[in-house]
């Protein structure tokens, strides 16, 4: 029921959200009836019908082909769409501002043109100039001056009647001498004007930061390098190197080569030893598992490691686990191994719990020497409260993909204790890698991805 209630306020939020965006972007800037107006309303249903089938097309089964299909317009769409609102709901301020600056303007300009067009007003009246009534002839004069003949009087009456009342106009097609004829309406109006350029920066804005956001995740994740001391690290560990990756999701869009570019990048780093921390991929092995295989050519010194994130559990984890761990990966169910100068423990992400297989931190960490230094992978940062209770000095996370498209961060600070980077919780610091792939839009925007490069520091050393 609750699922259901959740599931009609996001439909009729994102049915709000695309009857605005068509309204700025098609309703105000184009011709009732035009090709473009037709076109702009096609594409206001199209695209988000794609966009509910890229996020639903892989939780149905449907074919592998039909999920690339729809992933890539359908999640770009998603990412272009909270774009151009926000830069449109920028425009909202911007368009009363242009509306009242060309307004001044035209009356202005109205203004000018009439000061140009009039002389001195005797000279550019259209009326009659008064005269005296004491220089007016009279009418008994006129009469007196009229020639022999009864119509004299009568004729000379009637011009003495046209004269006081002025001349008697007669139509005319152009107006009068020193009037000027009402201004044509602008064309285009000065709304169209302003909402098409409103509407056409908005869509240069929008448009231009999902793709400079997209080229950043196809391009392939940076590397970052901290240094972690710690206080339990013997002086033979100090300078030990962890390449940390998280966030691969491997899917619909991001393929085989995306991982083959993680793989170089981290095998460039030359680590001792490699964190995968969780939501490797988004889909089956069966239709992504030859996606996951140059996963086999990780290099380090003590080997490679991985534990669950949430996206295992949607995907088949016991499949996914086995599968890594062919290709060479050591998987850490609530398990732990001793490297040299310190432990390395893994916990089963949260997500599983409905599987009867999520984090079990007394199996992981419960009978260990706590007089050695403790590194925990664990996808969610939410469980840190656990890793400080178990004496852990660092723990590894991902999960957050650093709020990935802004301002996506401060959703993220809501739910969970540290979207990025390195903080301290008691004795226990925590880092949260930013991700190495994009779950979604591929699309990062504020929080490029990242490969990070852990150095454990001795402080003995």
């Amino acid at each position: 029921m609750v699922f259901a209630l959740v599931a009609l306020v996001v439909l009729a939020l994102l049915g709000a959200v695309h009857r605005y965006v068509w309204r700025r972007f098609v309703g105000d800037t184009t011709a009732p009836g035009s090709r473009l107006r037709r076109a702009g309303t096609v594409a206001a249903f199209v695209l988000p019908l794609l966009s509910v089938g890229a996020m639903t097309s892989g939780r149905v089964g449907a074919p592998f082909w039909l999920q690339q299909v729809l992933a890539w317009p359908g999640f770009l769409w998603l990412a272009c769409l909270l774009y151009l609102t926000l830069a449109l709901l920028v425009g909202e301020v911007v368009r009363p501002v242009l509306l009242r600056i060309l307004a001044r303007r035209d009356r202005a300009r109205a203004g000018a043109e009439s000061g140009t067009s009039s002389g001195t007003p005797a000279e550019t009246s259209g009326t009659p100039t008064e005269v005296p009534s004491e220089t007016r002839p009279r009418t008994e004069e006129l009469v007196k001056s009229g020639s022999a003949g009864v119509s004299a009087p009568s004729d000379a009456v009637a011009r003495t009647a046209s004269d006081a009342s002025g001349p008697v106009a007669e139509p005319e097609a152009e107006p009068a001498a020193g009037t000027s004829a009402p201004a044509p309406a602008p064309h285009p109006s000065r709304r169209l004007f302003v909402s098409r350029v409103v509407g056409g920066a908005a869509a240069a804005a929008g448009l231009a930061t999902v793709g400079y956001g997209a080229y950043g995740v196809l391009r392939g994740p940076s590397v970052r390098r901290i240094t972690v001391p710690l206080a339990k690290l013997p002086r033979a560990a100090h300078g030990f190197r962890i390449a940390v990756v998280s966030d691969i999701h491997i899917g619909p869009i991001l393929g085989r080569a995306h991982t083959r570019r993680i793989v170089d990048t981290i095998n460039a780093t030359s680590p001792d030893l490699v964190a995968v921390v969780g939501d490797l991929v988004d889909g089956s092995v069966a239709d992504l598992g030859s996606a996951a295989e140059p996963l086999a050519a990780l290099r380090a010194r003590h080997g490679s490691y991985f534990v669950t994130g949430n996206h295992e559990y949607f995907s088949g984890a016991e499949q996914w686990i086995d599968h890594v761990r062919e290709l060479g990966l050591v998987p850490l169910e609530n398990a732990r191994v001793e490297i040299a100068g310190f432990d390395l423990a893994g916990v089963n992400d949260i997500a599983g719990e409905t599987e009867g297989q999520g984090p079990d931190f007394g199996s992981a960490l419960g009978d260990r020497d706590r007089g050695r230094a403790a590194v925990l992978m664990a996808h969610q940062p939410v469980v840190i409260h656990d890793a400080v209770e178990h004496g852990v000095d660092l723990q590894l996370s991902g999960h957050t993909h650093g709020g990935q498209l802004w301002p996506g961060n401060l959703l993220a600070e809501l739910a969970n204790p540290t979207v990025a980077g390195l903080e301290r919780y008691g004795d226990t610091q925590l880092f949260v890698s930013r991700g190495a792939g994009a779950w979604g839009p591929p699309v990062r925007v504020g929080a490029p991805s990242d490969i990070t490069v852990v150095e454990l520091a001795s402080r003995q050393a």
